[in-house]
């Protein structure tokens, strides 16, 4: 198997992180607040985007943006390699000649490659989505990434640290079996109407086409497993989500169901980013290796 991808797929996934974390933390604490089952969250302190990255900013200072930035490019460092490497490799087991490839072909080996690598890799996201929803007020916000994970495994164990482990297999099979087959699709179609090289340009609007694909897709099951990542062993049985359709339910019904789309702009604004620093990266570094 070709170790190129994994080693791209790695670099390339820790660029694309540091440049949009500030917005994935604003997504992550306008998903968290407004829930009727946990009181501790049901403020919405947050009117949106922006108002939650200046409110952040003033109250806890720029640095809190960037809280969990240490188990979010460990989790890039680990998911992102692992996720396009087995992507790659796997096309390759389904059709040696590139031209061969479907889009629905495309999209099988992304969501095998997107719940293999996010469950492996699960300890590092439920560390980020802590240290991100921590705010100002509460102690635990000054914990480091190790300490964090000492803590999470002491109060909660072993089952703490796979926490929501089903919803985050789930949106990593979403997102790579909708954004990095369209974003490959995109690219042949473009460059089958002739209508773009393949060079820089095409790959930028191929990343945004991925990343308003991607966060239509998954910004259901993020909110979904944000929410069961957040919740700890010591809040009440009864504001427990027992499971992936239990949060969804219980979501829909009490929020309604547009409350699943909590964070959708944040969600965009950094996935169209992100997809941009990703895939440019990536196809940067697999031109300097040809």
């Amino acid at each position: 198997m070709d170790l190129r991808p994994f080693v791209y797929g790695g670099l390339a996934s820790m660029a694309a992180e540091m440049g949009t974390f500030p917005i994935d933390t604003t997504k992550t604490r306008l998903q968290v607040q407004g829930q009727v089952v946990n009181k501790s969250l049901s403020e919405l302190k947050y009117r949106g985007m922006f108002h939650a990255m200046f409110r952040i900013s003033k109250e806890e200072g720029l640095t809190a943006l960037f809280n969990g930035i240490k188990p979010a490019l460990l989790r890039q460092a680990t998911y992102g390699t692992l996720k396009i490497g087995l992507y790659h490799g796997i096309k390759r087991l389904i059709t040696e000649n590139p031209k061969d490839e479907t889009l629905a072909l495309n999209m099988c080996a992304g969501i095998v490659a997107g719940a293999l690598s996010s469950a492996i890799c699960n300890p590092t996201d439920v560390l980020k989505v802590r240290l991100q929803a921590q705010t100002a007020g509460n102690v635990a916000g000054s914990t480091g990434m190790l300490m964090s994970f000492r803590d999470i495994y002491n109060m909660e164990g072993l089952r703490g640290l796979y926490r929501g482990v089903g919803p985050t297999a789930q949106r990593a099979s979403i997102i790579a079996g909708v954004e990095l087959p369209v974003y490959d699709w995109s690219k042949k179609v473009i460059i089958e109407a002739q209508l773009m090289g393949d060079n820089a340009g095409l790959h930028f609007l191929s990343s945004i086409i991925a990343g308003l694909a991607g966060a239509l897709a998954s910004n259901p099951i993020d909110v979904i497993k944000t929410r069961m990542m957040n919740q700890r062993r010591t809040t009440s049985a009864d504001e427990l989500y027992k499971s992936t359709f239990d949060c969804f339910l219980r979501t829909s019904k009490t929020e309604g169901f547009m409350a699943l789309y909590k964070g959708f702009i944040p969600t965009f604004v950094r996935l169209g980013p992100w997809n941009i620093l990703f895939f440019m990266s990536f196809e940067q570094l697999r031109k300097l290796s040809i």
